[in-house]
């Protein structure tokens, strides 16, 4: 059995406007290594659970900015990885990086060490949406990233971009899109803006700082979006992304496939047998949990936060409401094959509704496949909602 790896590292240079992500910014090189020797003893402790059980055959180090720390650092997490856990030879291994905090020495670092996947977190290349967003890079540090990881020899570059931002305008977007879009990059990530309460630009809004983009354009950027990556030959395999044929982001698929992955630092999330588990949330508990001198920390269990263990109710919801975000959808037989049920007999109350979104256009139901069509994803958490069987609720 396969498993993918996610490490998160919870450092900035500084925390976006728009960021609630667990992440701290400000943290000098110290703490980063105290960080960093927690996390490679967690690793360790991972490894003595799940490395006979399972081949690590995708990692995902994110944050956060990973591209923050020090060389030695990356490296030494690498390092921890493969020592601890037998990782296939053609595993994806990506790391997320602030355009602002590449070099090339760095980006030939992460080549040495086994990286062969960068993902940029660009979000704009307009610099006024930038500095609404507060981001610390301007538009053309990601061209000189970009190139730079080219020289390098990354031949697998994602690019983050983001939509519905304030003060963005349609013209704006399209111009983003046809600029990333030159650059050629293999993926494509493009989300629209979440505002979350406790942000600065959700008070920023509340104070009437900024003026929101309505939902109207919102879905116009989104759609205008998907054709323009669809005409430039990309395949547009999830609700947010879309990638070169063959080359759609391994890990990420992981996470809408139900598949098993592991999460190792700061509030890292787990699904591995049927359950699911999050690490401890406060970066001083962690530390000093990774502190302990060898033979202390023995128990994998004391660094997590809480653990679920799912029933058939939970797979099945967790199993329709992440797969429909995949645009090919679900395979009924597939479903059945892993639960030993048909889904329309499990959503047998739902089906009518799920009939009305299907005479609707919103849901395709061909081929033993049931998906979102294109102006289904715009209500996609609606139809999503129908199949859940939370609230107490057991599969019929």
């Amino acid at each position: 059995m396969t498993v993918g790896i996610y490490v998160h590292i919870p450092f900035c240079v500084k925390k976006c406007s728009y960021c609630d992500f667990l992440s701290f910014e400000g943290e000098q090189a110290p703490i980063h290594e105290a960080y960093a020797e927690a996390l490679v003893k967690e690793i360790e402790l991972l490894s003595q659970v799940y490395s006979k059980k399972y081949l690590v055959n995708s990692i995902f180090i994110g944050g956060g900015t990973p591209s923050i720390l020090a060389l030695s650092t990356v490296s030494g997490i690498m390092h921890a990885v493969r020592a601890a856990f037998h990782v296939e030879k053609d595993a994806e291994i990506t790391i997320e990086a602030n355009p602002r905090t590449l070099s090339a020495l760095k980006l030939e670092s992460y080549l040495s060490a086994g990286i062969n996947r960068l993902s940029i977190g660009a979000q704009s290349l307009d610099d006024a949406v930038l500095k609404s967003l507060g981001r610390v890079h301007l538009s053309r540090d990601v061209f000189d990233c970009y190139g730079m990881a080219r020289a390098a020899g990354f031949n697998n570059i994602n690019l983050d971009l983001m939509f519905g931002v304030p003060g963005q305008t349609f013209e704006i977007w399209k111009s983003t899109l046809d600029e990333a879009l030159g650059l050629e990059p293999e993926h494509v990530s493009f989300y629209s803006l979440q505002v979350e309460e406790g942000t600065k630009l959700h008070e920023m809004l509340a104070a009437g700082a900024v003026e929101g983009v309505s939902d109207e354009l919102d879905r116009k950027m989104y759609h205008f979006a998907a054709k323009a990556l669809q005409g430039a030959g990309y395949c547009h395999y999830e609700i947010s992304n879309a990638a070169k044929p063959g080359l759609e982001c391994k890990h990420n698929v992981k996470y809408w496939s139900m598949a098993n992955y592991l999460g190792a630092g700061l509030g890292a999330h787990s699904y591995i047998g049927g359950a699911r588990f999050g690490n401890v949330r406060s970066l001083e508990k962690y530390i000093e949990m990774g502190s302990k001198r060898s033979g202390e920390l023995t128990e994998i269990g004391a660094l997590r936060e809480w653990v679920h263990e799912n029933d058939p109710a939970d797979d099945m919801s967790e199993y329709m409401f992440t797969g429909l975000r995949m645009m090919k959808g679900i395979s009924t037989e597939d479903f059945e094959n892993r639960f030993g049920r048909r889904l329309v007999d499990v959503y047998a109350k739902e089906w009518p509704a799920v009939e009305r979104y299907i005479s609707g256009g919103f849901l395709i139901f061909e081929g033993g496949m049931l998906r979102l069509s294109e102006k289904g994803v715009d209500i996609s958490n609606r139809i999503m909602s129908e199949f859940m069987l939370g609230s107490g609720r057991r599969p019929r």
